[in-house]
């Protein structure tokens, strides 16, 4: 049975400092000729301890395992279900569980990370506690940006609640990823020129950007689209107070229906607003479109 070396968090956004921590990670596994692993939850931890908590969500579940999979070179995901039960160990019942169920050998631990149900146990406890169960246990360096920057996940979270999507991309490492399958919608936008996909997101909890228009690139079966994302209650249309997401794929020209997309923001176009008629509207999404190929061309240098 495969030795693993394995770092343990939420990973929400699986943002640039969790990417270096699974750069050590790598490293330090290599060095041990062990396996590196994350392990991850598909639950928020707070949202099992009380159902009434609504977390604002970077990643759903399918997201998270897609950039962790994608992006980085770890060996396994081993993507747990946190439950009640796994609430109530204790840090040292934990590293047992990790090591009798996975065979983990080794832990970096996030510099600022703590588990278990006794929040006041930290570092120099998980090193003890590694001693008695055969598990190494290291600490990681904490990343920080060129700018003198320790990323955080609220952090990112504030500027995608400002709509500062750039800067929120920025230390991310990619876009925000808004995803979900594609429904029927009221068929507007192909009477114009402009075929959007209405995307019906699978996680209630995802937080989402203020309403307005988004360069986006979408990605269709694994490949990667130019796109166009508006989030809003599309007052041209009289929509009420139903919110919308709306993609158009730039160039694209096959069914959607019924797919799964996922669409990475790169960076905020515009507010939303109400336009006289549907002609003045396409005027304004020809000149939305032109600046969007500009925005994500320029990304992708």
């Amino acid at each position: 049975m495969e030795s693993y070396f394995a770092t343990v968090g939420f990973f929400d956004g699986v943002h640039r400092g969790h990417r270096d921590l699974i750069k050590q990670l790598i490293k330090v596994s290599k060095k041990r000729k062990m396996k590196s692993a994350v392990v991850t939850f598909r639950q928020h931890p707070r949202r099992v301890l009380n159902q009434e908590y609504q977390p604002q969500l970077l990643t759903t579940c399918e997201e998270k395992e897609w950039l962790l999979k994608n992006t980085c070179d770890m060996d396994e995901c081993f993507m747990l279900d946190f439950t009640v039960e796994l609430a109530s160990f204790s840090a040292k019942e934990f590293m047992q569980f990790l090591r009798d169920e996975y065979n983990v050998r080794g832990l970096l631990i996030g510099y600022d990370h703590k588990f278990g149900h006794n929040r006041s146990e930290g570092y120099e406890d998980y090193v003890r506690y590694g001693e008695e169960l055969g598990i190494e246990v290291l600490q990681a360096v904490p990343f920080q940006t060129k700018e003198g920057l320790i990323i955080s996940s609220s952090i990112i979270r504030q500027y995608v609640t400002e709509g500062k999507m750039a800067k929120a991309a920025y230390l991310l490492g990619c876009g925000l990823f808004v995803s979900g399958t594609v429904v029927l919608g009221h068929q507007i936008g192909r009477t114009i020129g402009f075929p959007t996909a209405n995307i019906k997101l699978d996680e209630e909890n995802k937080l989402l950007p203020p309403d307005g228009v988004y360069a986006v690139f979408v990605m269709v079966d694994g490949i990667m689209h130019p796109g166009m994302m508006n989030i809003g209650k599309r007052p041209t249309m009289d929509n009420g107070n139903d919110l919308s997401i709306e993609i158009h794929v730039i160039h694209y020209k096959k069914d959607l229906y019924g797919k799964y997309l996922m669409a990475m923001v790169i960076n905020r176009v515009r507010d939303e607003k109400r336009f006289s008629s549907k002609e003045e509207l396409a005027t304004q999404l020809e000149e939305d479109k032109g600046k969007i190929e500009g925005i994500l061309k320029e990304s992708d240098k």
